[in-house]
């Protein structure tokens, strides 16, 4: 091999216990579904892994070395299903990446905004076999970013957009909705570009000379994930996570986590490519203000009244066009289109929630939201529409993220 293979510490790191950690935390989790990785572990005989980067539902990653190129990589260690074969959410990734792989970036600037793989292997693990697929290392997601700076400039939200929006423009021009079944388009699924990828040679040598704590099993060690870097200026964000993504024009099975479903997936009618313009708009404010838009949950429960009261609350009452769209409007509407649940509407408004703009800027800023945040999925504006609106173009006017 062309670059030597690293011996990692086997002793001199903290030692937990009895405290349940890192994927141990993911809902109905099974440890016989993820794939027992070691720190120096060789897979595939050819990538080695040198620092855990993080852990979901369906996959754990790591920092891993091609021994034959000696380049650094992101290694997402997909889980297995009950059919002991490869998730399908992993395996759908793979066939969403083939298809985005044969486009050429030069008719479409937006591929650039969407995370494609360098490889993928299968491996066989004692429950069956894990997908491995293998990507460029990117920094944090948008949501682990305004966790640790704070409030985002108004400037620097619409340079962030405006690379979201055109990353979306691209996979709705190719017929993707990123938006499906086990996929969203919310602050956890987009990556923060870095640019010097010392960074991650930092990371190696940590891993060597100060070892992550870990909690030591019979069958697998779990390891606590490196602290990813605050990336540079100059990183943009980078969409990623399609093993739920769709390819079509319209569709009727569930999709969207919480706060973010759109109206028409509460009231279970078919969807297309606007929910994902519904996400960005309630994305953009769950960013840029200091609390989420919509808070759907009851008792610990989510409530579909609750959240449709606030919809209403925000955007008025629905048309007769959509109510008409749907077998169970008739549970909060009467014939008349008048809200009947017992659930009260909340005294709110656009304007009376947003606290950080005055003026022409909160204007402009509404204006963009309400561009998206509508009932009728045909009445929301494109991603390439979006992108010409002049809240998303002012910061070019600006120069600057204030």
């Amino acid at each position: 091999m062309a670059f030597p293979i690293r011996e990692f510490p086997t002793e001199g790191f903290e030692l937990i216990e009895d405290v349940t950690m890192e994927e141990e935390l993911v809902s109905d989790y099974l440890d016989e579904r993820y794939y027992p990785v070691d720190l120096g572990d060789v897979l595939d005989d050819r990538y080695q892994i040198l620092a855990k980067l993080g852990y979901g539902t369906g996959s754990t990653i790591w920092l891993c070395r091609d021994l034959e190129e000696g380049s650094l990589l992101a290694m997402k260690v997909g889980t297995i299903d009950e059919d002991l074969e490869p998730a399908r959410q992993a395996s759908h990734e793979v066939e969403i990446f083939e298809l985005l792989d044969q486009i050429d970036e030069v008719d479409y600037p937006g591929r650039e905004r969407v995370r494609l793989p360098q490889g993928y292997f299968d491996m066989m693990g004692s429950h069956g076999t894990h997908r491995c697929l293998l990507f460029t290392p990117q920094g944090l997601t948008l949501q682990k970013h305004r966790d640790m700076v704070g409030e985002w400039p108004k400037g620097l939200l619409q340079l962030m957009f405006e690379s979201i929006l055109t990353g979306v423009e691209f996979l709705h021009q190719i017929g993707i909705v990123h938006t499906g079944t086990h996929a969203d388009l919310t602050p956890s699924n987009i990556l923060l570009e870095i640019t010097d990828q010392s960074v991650f040679e930092e990371m190696e040598q940590r891993e060597l000379h100060d070892p992550s704590p870990r909690k030591v099993l019979p069958d697998r060690t779990i390891y606590v994930s490196q602290t990813m870097p605050l990336p540079d200026p100059r990183g943009l964000p980078i969409i990623c996570d399609f093993g739920g993504a769709k390819v079509g024009l319209e569709f009727d099975d569930d999709a969207m986590p919480d706060s973010y479903r759109a109206p028409e997936i509460i009231l279970k009618m078919n969807w297309d490519e606007s929910i994902d313009m519904w996400s960005i708009g309630v994305m953009l404010w769950d960013l840029f203000e200091d609390e989420q838009l919509f808070r759907p949950m009851y008792r610990g429960q989510l409530n579909d009244e609750l959240h449709l009261a606030q919809m209403v609350s925000l955007m008025g009452p629905p048309p007769s066009l959509f109510l008409e769209r749907s077998e169970d409007a008739h549970k909060y509407w009467d014939a008349e289109g008048n809200w009947i649940a017992a659930t009260r509407i909340p005294n709110q408004s656009f304007e009376s929630r947003e606290h950080r703009l005055e003026g022409a800027d909160q204007a402009l800023l509404l204006a963009f939201l309400r561009r998206v945040l509508c009932w009728l999925p045909e009445e929301r504006a494109s991603a390439k529409e979006l992108l010409e609106h002049e809240f998303i173009l002012q910061h070019n006017l600006s120069n600057g993220y204030h």
